[in-house]
């Protein structure tokens, strides 16, 4: 799977690792519902964090379609409440 880092770019990241990426947003998921500012920024680092660890970075120049977008770093709560879908950020 292509995931994008807005304002970073691309990675690769096997699907094999989209059960432990969604534990993540779970938690982030649930930090969003219950307006957990500190408890949202600090899993938002993890899961960019995380998708970091485990993919792949696609050279600057490539421009493969990203399955999945992710917000920057330092998006807001609100920006990140944009981005979700039924299943937060990350499907499954």
């Amino acid at each position: 799977m292509i995931v994008r880092i807005m304002g970073e770019g691309q990675v690769r990241v096997a699907d094999s690792h989209l059960t432990e990426l969604n534990k993540l947003d779970d938690v982030l998921l649930a930090e969003m519902e219950n307006g957990d500012g500190p408890g949202f920024r600090r899993t938002l680092h993890s899961l960019l964090a995380k998708v970091r660890e485990l993919g792949e970075p696609l050279p600057d120049d490539s421009l493969e379609p990203s399955e999945l977008i992710l917000p920057s770093p330092d998006a807001t709560l609100e920006e990140v409440r944009k981005l979700l879908n039924d299943d937060g950020l990350i499907p499954g």
